[in-house]
């Protein structure tokens, strides 16, 4: 009998390839996963040098001003402080799964990162323009992304492995749904809305906190492309997106997003109906309606486009006093997985470049490294602690303390209801919407070599809702599976 184990780089059997260790159901995740860091590591590696996602993108300069007196209740973040406080930023958006040269207008959710120039650091927002992913556990993620690129045999686009991946993932309905919508082929990148799409942890001065999550709504209207007007536009000018944003700011005609946040008392994570770090789901603006914060306004091209954009690197990890992670297993994988694509991709002193480099002054003990451009320390103290008067820590700066507790082990998310979200968002859209949704699906799984995956996949979208997988059975000319 063939051995068919899966297993590490190292040769050991693998238990788990679906949930990452964590302290318990909702815990932080563990540093002892070697799988699962291995696995980020080994995947952040698999490009040289172009970013393994994102590759393609448009970036510019602008502000923030905050427009709500009220935020400071929520949080210590000096950025958010006071309305008319304005913080410098930068932003860069992205395809997710194109080469550098790819077209702008294809159907792919778009990357929506902001780094904000804080006196208090470097604050990055790394999010998308939709408000759920496609997974929620970042073990997951180097496969998910590998149906995205190119088959090695053939190097091509593999609609097969795509529809395969999606339809043993159920948790992906959701996004598909969206992406497969008008929303998958933005009209213009100012054209569309961003989300932080994560849950965040805000505290206040007090260490009251609360759970958030980023909406960024254009103050331009949302519009999207017709299918073959992209697909003509992909022919004639693939950089469509990039020309329109550029050309858009040096007219004067400066794009602009009023943030708005979804605040959730601390207590209520452990009774909402959805469970609120499943990235997989949205909170609905019933429950907790949107609060504005302020204004996004991009009014600067870069003068060089590698110095600033490409050589631009976000982290969601990269925090600011009144801002903490939550337990949402995608974004605790993503707090190790940016900063290391960085280190290898721009190098271990990626921060000194001037684009990422802070605007309060730097203080540590980090030494040396490839392309060190600054006095590299000098011959100032190079280490911690120190009787010269080195920089010592800051105690407020500390993340506020949270109870953890469960075994340690892979654990599943408590929910596998992928289809009540996806099914409403379906009900919600016009009977035209409904039919163009339908059709884009159709005419990308037409493709797909195997029955049982369109049939499995179909089955997914019965569940969500019949009418809207009974006419993805028909329109593939298959018979609508039967439900258990």
């Amino acid at each position: 009998m063939i051995n068919n184990k899966l297993t590490t780089s190292w040769g050991a059997p693998v238990g788990d390839n679906q949930n990452s260790q964590t302290a318990g159901q909702r815990g932080p995740t563990l540093i002892q996963d070697v799988h699962l860091l291995e696995k980020l590591a080994h995947f952040n590696r698999e490009r040289v040098p172009e970013r393994v996602v994102h590759a393609k993108g448009a970036g510019a300069h602008g502000y923030f001003e905050v427009t709500n007196n009220e935020i400071s209740k929520y949080t210590k973040a000096d950025f958010l402080s006071e309305a008319g406080k304005r913080t410098p930023l930068f932003t860069r958006f992205s395809t997710v799964a194109g080469e550098l040269g790819s077209a702008d207008t294809v159907r792919d959710p778009r990357g929506f990162a902001v780094k904000f120039y804080t006196d208090e650091g470097n604050y990055d927002i790394v999010g998308n323009n939709t408000p759920v992913f496609f997974i929620r556990d970042a073990i997951k993620f180097p496969d998910f992304i590998h149906t995205q690129k190119r088959d090695p045999q053939t190097h091509l686009k593999n609609p097969t492995a795509v529809w395969d991946f999606w339809s043993l993932s159920p948790e992906s309905l959701h996004q598909v749904t969206i992406l497969m919508s008008d929303r998958g082929i933005p009209a213009t990148l100012r054209h569309m809305h961003g989300y932080g799409s994560h849950t965040f942890k805000w505290v206040n001065d007090k260490g009251e906190a609360v759970w958030v999550k980023y909406h960024f709504r254009t103050d331009q209207g949302v519009k999207n492309l017709d299918v073959k007007l992209a697909e003509k536009l992909a022919g004639e000018n693939p950089d469509y997106h990039t020309e329109d944003l550029f050309n858009a700011i040096d007219r004067g005609d400066h794009p602009s997003w009023t943030l708005y946040v979804q605040i959730m008392p601390i207590e209520d994570a452990n009774t909402y109906k959805w469970d609120p770090f499943d990235v997989t789901k949205v909170w609905s603006q019933k429950d907790y309606p949107l609060i504005e914060v302020g204004k996004m306004v991009l009014n600067r091209n870069p003068e060089n486009y590698f110095a600033e954009v490409e050589q631009a690197t976000f982290s969601p990890g990269n925090f600011v006093p009144g801002i903490e992670a939550s337990p949402d297993k995608m974004l605790q994988g993503r707090l190790f997985a940016y900063s290391d694509a960085h280190r290898y991709r721009v190098g271990a002193n990626h921060n000194l470049l001037p684009i990422n480099s802070p605007k309060n002054p730097v203080q540590n003990y980090q030494r040396d490294g490839q392309m060190r451009s600054d006095s590299n320390g000098g011959s100032s103290v190079y280490y911690e602690p120190n009787s010269f008067g080195g920089p010592k820590e800051a105690p407020e700066a500390n993340v506020t303390p949270f109870d953890v507790n469960g075994q340690a082990g892979t654990h599943r998310y408590n929910s596998d209801d992928h289809y009540t979200q996806a099914g409403d968002l379906y009900r919600l859209m016009s009977e035209e919407e409904r039919a163009r949704l339908v059709e884009n699906i159709v005419n990308a799984m037409k493709p797909v070599t195997k029955e049982e995956i369109k049939l499995r996949q179909i089955s997914h979208f019965l569940k969500a809702d019949p009418e809207y997988g009974t006419r993805i059975a028909e329109g593939l000319g298959l018979p609508v599976p039967q439900q258990a």
